[in-house]
This record gives structure tokens, C-alpha cells and sequence, in this order.
């Protein structure tokens, strides 16, 4: 049957001029939508792609990009979509078979990130003006810690996609990771010369503001962009405030101004009906983190304790490593030790099931959750100990964290180091930092802090001068 009704399928063309088939005016409709969501970070990307496997099942291609969709949260329905698109391969375009090839990796028995990439390359080879499986695979990269690899897959299209929406967000983002800062900005700028709402390029060009320590740039720039962020996910909606937020923060704005956009535009979007829980918990415990290490420990606690209940709710976990790290320091730091081995006896299992050399990556992200649990309670001596003396949190990007978000684990690591005694390691390091960071205050006061314990005094005054120099200059 189903090839019967495949024979009678019209072949049409996507956003990007890729063929795949589909009888259906309200399926191509419904994918189209999908793909502008997907593509700027948009609400309701799964009701459209469940909409367009809905409107026509025999359709290959919006079965296996449904699959894609619902898998990482049920198994069982990726499978059966899954199943869905293998069963109309027989009449479907070459595209759809690529994409299917490439899903599968990622989805079906043969699971495997490696071979998933490799798929995409091909996929792209052929295709190259699908920046739907560009961005794809960039994900996939991001969640392998892999920018090089990432970087690569924007260059093999770039040529075919000169002056095309979204292509220099896309190409911006390895290029910051890979800490060629002077050639994001340019291509986050040309983005925004191509469309100045492209929240991605926005995103990006901030990542660079922060990392040049140019906050008051920072705020100004994404502050004037957040209109257009309405139509955005829970997660691009919060990630983007929570990039102001630590703008105002690293600047040592008056710390009202930080809550102030804590609770007005992060913890705002959980009244939102079609909100993403977990997404909003990732940005506000990201940002909780930073002022519990900067000291802020009282205003952070009183939000910790609004959010105690959901995060003891085993449903939020395991969405992302990165949440689940946040999570687990959350419940040690506010003594739900009992929640708090749980999620880290959670983290160990699901890494036991792994393949080998997966096991072997991700210990590393055991050894932090180990040494984040240790921290929630206080146990400075414990972590360093866990952590080892050359620990630096870039060398933790498998649990799917930017260089700014994993970067609060160094902040954390450089406290530790203080607080436990070690006060030449924490000079010899923070020294290293500064010198990629040098306009980055909270640096040079953990410094003072270090000088002085080690009892030099005359170098502790220098920091301190220079931390007092650039608090005033930046937004005195």
C-alpha cells in the first residue's frame, strides 16, 4: 500500500532546493515550518514536525526528521518513525535516502556518533546547500566537544551558500571555540548584515564581546537585539539573557541588575504555556553558579530554594550533561545529599552502558560531576584532590558546553585552589588566565586574594588596584 500511494507523490523542493516527495500540500507546508524554526532557534519546532508526519505518512523524508526530533527523549517513537521512513525509501528522492542514512547513524541499531559524521559529510557533498543537515551536524560536534570538525563542515558549503541567511552564524561559532576571535566577529557581523534578527549571529558576536572582556559592548549590543528574541525557544530566549546577565556580572554591575534579569527574563519563561522546562533550569543554574563562586551566596541560595522541587524531579534529567552537572551542584550545595548521590550515582550507570571508547571519553565527565558534588559541599581539599593540578574545564567539552558555560568550572577549579591552600598554583594559573582575559576583573581580585595569602602583599595591592581600575571603567 505504501508504495502504491508512493507512486502518486509529487516531488517537491525545500527551503534549500532539495528534492524529496510528499502528496501532501499540508506536509511540505508543515516541514517548511519546521526548517525556519529549526533554523533560528524557533517555538513549535516539534509540533510542526510532527504535523508534517502526520499530514502524510508515507512521506520518508518528515518521518525521519521526526525521528530525529522525539528521539532523545523516546526511543520507542523514533524507532516506529524511523521504521516509517525506511518503509517508503523505495520511491523516495535521493536526498530523502541521504537523510536517511545520516539519521539512522544517529538513531537506529547502528548507533554511532563517528559514522553519523561521516554520513554528513557525504550527505553534504551532495547536497551542500542543506543547511539543515549543516546545522545538524554542527550539533553533533558541539556535543562532541569537535569545533575543528564543525568548522570543517561550514567550509566544505561555505562556496555554495555565499550571502545566504544563517551560513556565517554557523561559521561563526567554531570559529570563536577555536579562539579566533577577530575572524568570528567578522563573520557574525556579516550575518547580521544579512539579516540583523539572525539570533545565532547575535549569540555569537556577544560570545566574542565577552571573551575580549568588551561587557558594556556586550549588554548594549544584545539588549538592543532582544526584541526579536519573542519567537525564540525557551533555551535561545534564556541563553541569550543569561549571556547579558553574566556581561553585567564579569562588568561588576551592581548586582540588582543581574537579578533583575534572573527574574525578570530567565525564571519569566516558565509561565510561558508552550515553556521548556529543563531548557529554562540550564540557563538559570548556570547563572546561580557564577554568583555562588563570585560570593553571592545568600541571593543565590534564596533562588536555589524556588527551584528545589523541580530539580529533585527525575524527569529533567539526563536532557543534557551540562544540566545534569548544574543539577547535581545545586543538590550538594543546598544538602539534598540524598537527590545529590542519586544524580551522580545516575551520571556513573549511564556511562557504564556505554561503548568502550565512549566510557573513555566520558570519565572524564564523571570526574567533574564527582568533584561538582564535592563542591556543593564544601569540600574544596576533596575536589582538588578529584581534579588533579592540571585540571581546565576546555578540556571538558563532552558534556556539550561552550567555551563561556564550561568556563564557570574553571572559576570554580580557581576558588578551590585558594580555598584549599594552594594559593602558588592558583597565582601560576590565574596568571595563565589572565593573560588571554586581561580585561576580566573577578581574575584579578581572585588574584589580590591569592597574593595575599601568600603573603605577598605589595603584588596583592597591584591586582587590586587593576580589578578597581576596570570596574570603573566599565560602567562608571
Amino acid at each position: 500500500m505504501a508504495a502504491a500511494a508512493a507512486e502518486g507523490k509529487e516531488v517537491r523542493r525545500d527551503l534549500w532546493g532539495q528534492e524529496y516527495r510528499t502528496s501532501s500540500a499540508d506536509c511540505a507546508a508543515a516541514l517548511d515550518a519546521y526548517y525556519a524554526a529549526f533554523m533560528s532557534f524557533g517555538r513549535g519546532r516539534g509540533a510542526a514536525i510532527l504535523r508534517a508526519a502526520a499530514a502524510d505518512p508515507s512521506c520518508a523524508l518528515a518521518s525521519a526528521l521526526a525521528a530525529h526530533f522525539v528521539g532523545p527523549r523516546d526511543p520507542a517513537a523514533a524507532a516506529v518513525f524511523l521504521a516509517a521512513a525506511a518503509d517508503n525509501l523505495g520511491k523516495a528522492t535521493e536526498y530523502e535516502r541521504a537523510v536517511f542514512r545520516t539519521l539512522s547513524a544517529l538513531l537506529g541499531e547502528e548507533r554511532d556518533h563517528e559514522v553519523a559524521l561521516d554520513r554528513h559529510f557525504e550527505l553534504l557533498k551532495g547536497f551542500p546547500r542543506d543547511l539543515m543537515s549543516l546545522k545538524r551536524a554542527q550539533l553533533i560536534c558541539f556535543y562532541m566537544g569537535r569545533p575543528d570538525t564543525s568548522l570543517k563542515f561550514v567550509e566544505q558549503v561555505l562556496p555554495e551558500n555565499q550571502d545566504r541567511n544563517y551560513i556565517y552564524g554557523m561559521l561563526a561559532f567554531p570559529l570563536l571555540e577555536l579562539g579566533r576571535m577577530d575572524e568570528a566577529e567578522r563573520a557574525a557581523r556579516k550575518g547580521l548584515s544579512i539579516n540583523k534578527n539572525d539570533v545565532w549571529s547575535q549569540h555569537n558576536l556577544c560570545h566574542v564581546f565577552q571573551q575580549k572582556c568588551r561587557f558594556r559592548e556586550a549588554t548594549e549590543f544584545m539588549e538592543s537585539c532582544s526584541p526579536s528574541w519573542t519567537a525564540c525557544s525557551s533555551f535561545m530566549f534564556t541563553h541569550n539573557w543569561w549571556h547579558v546577565a553574566v556581561c553585567y556580572l564579569e562588568g561588576e554591575s551592581p548586582l540588582p541588575k543581574v537579578l533583575e534579569v534572573y527574574d525578570q527574563y530567565i525564571m519569566s519563561e516558565l509561565e510561558k504555556s508552550d515553556c521548556e522546562p529543563a531548557e529554562v533550569y540550564l540557563n538559570a543554574l548556570g547563572l546561580l553558579l557564577r554568583l555562588y563562586v563570585r560570593g553571592h551566596i545568600d541571593p543565590a541560595k534564596e533562588r536555589l530554594t524556588a527551584l528545589l522541587d523541580a530539580l529533585k524531579n527525575e524527569s529533567i534529567w539526563h536532557v543534557e550533561w551540562l544540566l545534569d552537572l548544574l543539577i547535581l551542584w545545586a543538590l550538594s550545595s543546598m544538602s539534598e545529599f540524598k537527590s545529590a548521590h542519586n544524580m551522580l550515582e545516575s551520571l556513573k550507570s549511564r556511562v557504564s552502558s556505554m561503548d568502550r571508547s565512549r566510557q573513555q571519553v566520558m570519565q572524564k565527565a564523571i570526574q567533574l560531576a564527582e568533584a561538582v558534588y564535592e563542591y556543593g559541599k564544601g569540600e574544596h581539599k576533596k575536589v582538588f584532590d578529584t581534579l588533579g593540578p592540571d585540571f581546565d574545564a576546555l578540556g571538558y567539552k563532552m558534556i556539550g558546553a561552550s567555551d563561556e558555560q564550561v568556563d564557570v568550572f574553571n572559576e570554580v577549579w580557581y576558588t578551590v585552589l585558594i580555598n584549599a591552600g594552594e594559593t602558588s598554583k592558583a597565582i601560576e594559573v590565574l596568571g595563565k588566565q589572565i593573560r588571554k582575559r586581561e580585561g576580566a576583573s573577578f581574575l584579578w581580585r581572585l588574584l589580590e586574594k591569592a597574593y595575599s595569602l601568600d603573603g605577598r602583599g605589595a603584588d596583592a595591592s597591584v591586582a587590586s588596584e587593576k580589578a578597581n581600575d576596570l570596574q570603573a571603567a566599565y560602567f562608571n
